[in-house]
């Protein structure tokens, strides 16, 4: 009953005036006290005249009071900037008391206003000790009772610098979040064995079995700002290896308004040890890019196309149009749309090699910006059915790229992959060939088109991180096709950052590729899941080589042979410039292959594309026999 009565007292916010008068009462008392300190607690003083002169000290801590503003401050939230503004005011004080006693003795000696200056200075420090003191009594109670008491997380804080201080007091600060910090970790040695806050800074490796045991430790927090990939992955390993969870402060550019929140503060993720910075760009000029647009997003249930359309869906957007033809997913996106309370966002169940019905959809709608993100990008799946490929991604973008012309599209940006360069599988190959298609209609109508092409995206559906965390759930083995296979990684708004960024930076033309720092070993990927997970390898989990899959690179690149890069105004991005290429011809064998009969061959099929492709040659595939045969006359 108390602790709830309490709880409800602690909701309300005390009046400043209420503030104003404790501070004004402490002044008070504490002008008693430097008198009976300055007299060593004997009343050899005349108590009649000191009563006299406490309705004047009150006064002159009214006006510094006011002068100052301490009275404001919301008290169970004081901290170093009020603890400063309150020396200002008991230094103004003290200043008053001094310049009012001078100007006193100079007409009257025994004037109630002549104090002495040891009792100025005395009551000076008193003011200073009791008016702080009384704030963080205040504040150290309040947190005490709004603790939830039911579960206290004990933590340790890896990081004793500026971002571990203020991790601790975010964490102090929200009094609600269960937690007690225990202690701080850090490389420094010239930090180590030191006090923050009465709190030890300790070496990591004196967090052993026997000490996490004592302390009764759950979780360390990593406060270090640019903390490199590889010594973050030390750390977790050697804190995982005790059964410690591990979470980690965001980068400072993320922190709400500028202020680190205890809610910010999440558990290490994979894209946490990609190996490189986070991707951030920041262009004031996508506000206008999508203000008032009807923006169209093929495949817009996946993984890609759903992060876009989040991300179109924060701009002033006229309308979202979704088109995709798997309708759960589509269904479920539209929900998260409704649940956030958006308006004109429009679901629509289509295929994009219907070119009749998506033909309507752009007559209805009259689309400015398209970004078509639908395609079959699963290696081995394609690597079988070469005909899906063809129609949908061949087929599918000619219909959309097409129909983005008829109908004066402003924008269309195709979504490509790493795996179009240099192809050596029937899906690369044909997102190469649609990203050659899009090329052959620079120029023709007012439409500019835009290919992003950019390597694996962390969390993707299909990608590696799903397969890796339910093989985990299943006791493992993790299974990686080659030791030595590499990929390069970005995380989901990391890409949908890219194409909304092409989309504003594009003329037409452009194919833009991102700078993802060095490739990624997927057996050193592996790893560290296993490790994130907080299991061992191989003691708990193995990793078991299976061999390369039909079509599958060791090594991805982002440039074919033939190009080159040239710069943008962001470090990251660069647009490929490609050889010349023969439009006409081009197109010609593009709109042959696009038709292509469902009863052909694979061999057939994949034998023309390859007439297009002359770079694409099969590795590890039952195409490899066409790759050492004169290609077919077309």
């Amino acid at each position: 009953m108390i602790v709830e009565l309490l709880h409800k007292i602690s909701g309300r916010y005390a009046s400043k005036w209420l503030v104003m008068l404790f501070d004004i009462c402490i002044t008070i008392g504490t002008f008693y006290i430097a008198y009976l300190i300055q007299f060593n607690f004997q009343l050899e003083f005349d108590p009649f005249v000191v009563a006299k002169q406490l309705p004047y000290i009150g006064l002159v801590a009214i006006i510094s009071f006011l002068a100052v503003g301490s009275y404001k401050g919301v008290v169970r939230f004081t901290g170093f900037k009020d603890i400063i503004n309150i020396i200002i005011g008991t230094n103004i004080i003290a200043t008053l008391l001094i310049v009012v006693t001078l100007i006193s003795r100079k007409f009257n000696e025994d004037s109630i206003f002549n104090i002495s200056g040891s009792i100025v200075y005395i009551h000076l420090l008193l003011n200073i000790l009791f008016l702080i003191g009384f704030k963080l009594f205040i504040k150290s109670l309040y947190n005490y009772i709004t603790q939830d008491f039911n579960k206290i997380t004990k933590v340790l804080i890896f990081g004793a610098g500026n971002s571990g201080m203020l991790t601790y007091d975010a964490i102090k600060n929200d009094t609600k979040n269960g937690i007690e910090i225990v202690g701080f970790l850090d490389d420094d040695d010239r930090k180590i064995g030191k006090k923050i806050n009465l709190l030890h800074v300790l070496h990591l490796n004196k967090i052993t079995q026997s000490f996490i045991t004592k302390n009764d430790i759950e979780e360390v927090i990593i406060s270090i700002q640019n903390i490199e990939p590889t010594r973050l992955l030390q750390i977790t390993g050697s804190l995982f290896t005790l059964g410690l969870k591990v979470k980690i402060v965001p980068p400072v550019q993320s922190w709400i308004d500028g202020d680190l929140s205890a809610g910010q503060i999440k558990e290490v993720k994979i894209e946490d040890l990609l190996g490189r910075d986070p991707i951030n760009i920041k262009n004031p000029d996508l506000e206008e890019q999508y203000d008032n647009k009807v923006i169209l997003i093929t495949g817009a249930a996946g993984s890609i196309g759903s992060e876009i359309c989040r991300k179109a869906s924060l701009y002033n957007y006229k309308k979202l149009i979704l088109v995709d033809n798997a309708e759960s997913a589509l269904y479920d996106i539209q929900q998260e749309f409704k649940n956030r309370g958006l308006t004109n966002i429009e679901a629509i169940v289509a295929d994009v090699r219907n070119k009749t019905r998506l033909d309507q959809i752009f007559d209805l709608h009259k689309p400015k910006m398209v970004f078509h993100a639908a395609a079959y990008k699963h290696v081995p799946l394609m690597e079988n059915n070469p005909f899906e490929a063809v129609s949908v991604n061949i087929g599918g973008t000619k219909n959309v790229a097409d129909l983005a012309v008829k109908h004066g599209v402003d924008k269309f940006v195709l979504i490509s992959t790493d795996k179009a360069v240099n192809p050596t599988n029937v899906m690369g190959a044909t997102k190469r060939i649609a990203e050659l298609y899009v090329t052959c209609l620079k120029g023709k109508g007012q439409t500019k088109f835009i290919t992003t092409r950019f390597g694996n995206v962390l969390g993707s559906n299909g990608s590696v991180i799903p397969l890796f965390k339910r093989q985990i759930e299943n006791g493992g083995p993790l299974t990686v096709t080659h030791k030595d296979i590499t990929r390069y990684f970005m995380t989901i708004p990391e890409a949908c950052q890219l194409v909304l960024e092409a989309a504003a930076m594009g003329n037409g033309g452009e194919i833009f590729v991102f700078d993802m720092g060095e490739p990624i070993k997927i057996f050193n990927l592996a790893k560290n899941m296993i490790i994130l997970s907080g299991l061992r390898y191989p003691e708990d989990i193995d990793i078991k080589i299976t061999g390369l899959r039909p079509g599958e690179k060791i090594y991805e690149e982002l440039l074919a042979d033939g190009e080159n890069t040239k710069k943008t105004y962001h470090e990251k991005i660069m647009i490929a410039k490609s050889k010349k290429l023969m439009i006409n011809k081009t197109e010609q064998v593009i709109i042959k292959l696009s038709s292509i009969s469902s009863i052909a061959q694979p061999l057939e099929i994949v034998a023309l594309i390859k007439s297009i492709i002359p770079e694409y040659i099969s590795n590890n595939s039952t195409y490899e026999v066409l790759d050492t045969k004169t290609k077919p006359n077309i």
